[in-house]
């Protein structure tokens, strides 16, 4: 069973339910982070990438603020552009001036 970077136990204590039944629901998923080798990232592996939705990161792609490109009928966000995006959000912001 993979491990998880969350207290589990107090979790299950919070939501009421058994440890073991948790834990099976959260292997069960089969939620895996993805391929972290890609270059070019799908508009909802990007969104996840940043924790935000994807409305909102296509929103990002339409106006320019997240650089995009066509492969075919595929629309791909190279993915240092996503990690380039978050820093320029971050210099505009008051804690990156100060700093």
């Amino acid at each position: 069973m993979p491990e998880f970077p969350l207290p589990i136990t107090q979790l299950a204590l919070l939501l009421g339910v058994p440890e073991g039944a948790l834990r099976t629901l959260m292997a069960d998923r089969d939620d895996e982070p993805g391929d972290p080798t890609l270059v070019g990232l799908t508009v909802e592996e990007a969104a996840r990438r940043l924790g935000i939705g994807r409305t909102k990161m296509y929103e990002y792609v339409s106006s320019g603020e997240i650089p995009s490109v066509k492969i075919g009928s595929l629309r791909r966000i190279p993915a240092e552009a996503v990690g380039e995006f978050l820093a320029r959000r971050y210099r505009a912001t008051d804690f990156g001036a100060a700093a």
